[in-house]
């Protein structure tokens, strides 16, 4: 069987999790999009939030089409091999969930008005997968980097929960904890879908609008 079509629904632990290598992943100067860097530092002012949320291809471009978002990468976080490879992310012996970073302006874009767009991108209730993408890589994590953000973050999780039970929807199983490492993938999955326009993008959302970040920073 490929490493592909292992699909571990179970979180390794850290004795059984890969190795890894010290060895950083290479990473674009610019966003192909927004021309922006996808490293640090960030300019004075900006902010960065963390989400895992299925795929993280098609999720990344769901960010990157926010006004007042500054930048935007792929990565792998929450587990416990460093610099892991995508190959080794899909085995699910590493840990970590496909993650998007992403670098906000406050002034023009709230941290709720991003979960908004988390909450509707992706069917929260999954446990570990999103429709037919199976495994401990496709789980729902929010990754805050402070106390406000967690904060916002369970605020936002119970508000939803609430239209999620009124549209029939199970319990949420979005994790929320404070933000690992995060480790950039590979060159290729970088703004995947702005040199792929035609590549795989499934669409798990609820449908389901999520009553939080409604309103703009002034």
């Amino acid at each position: 069987m490929s490493i592909f079509g292992n699909r571990k629904t179970q979180m390794v632990g850290p004795d059984e999790a890969l190795p890894g290598r010290e060895a950083r992943m290479p990473v674009p100067d610019r966003h192909q999009v927004l021309g922006t860097p996808l490293k640090r530092p960030y300019p004075e002012g900006t902010r960065t939030a963390e989400f895992a949320l299925g795929c993280f291809w098609g999720e990344e471009k769901a960010f990157w089409q926010v006004p007042g978002v500054y930048t935007t990468a792929v990565g792998y976080q929450g587990g416990f091999t460093p610099n892991p490879t995508y190959e080794e992310v899909c085995t699910g012996r590493t840990g970590h969930a496909e993650a998007v970073r992403v670098v906000y302006d406050p002034g023009k874009v709230t941290y709720e008005q991003l979960l908004k767009v988390f909450w509707e991108s992706h069917d929260p209730t999954q446990g570990m997968r999103q429709g037919n993408d199976v495994g401990s890589q496709y789980r729902s994590v929010i990754f805050y980097a402070d106390g406000a953000q967690k904060a916002a973050a369970e605020k936002s999780k119970a508000e939803f929960q609430k239209k999620l039970t009124e549209n029939g929807y199970g319990e949420i199983t979005t994790e929320i904890v404070s933000a690992p490492e995060f480790f950039f993938a590979e060159d290729y999955h970088q703004q995947y879908l702005e040199k792929v326009p035609h590549g795989y993008c499934p669409d798990h959302s609820t449908g389901v609008s999520c009553p939080v970040g409604l309103i703009k920073a002034d």
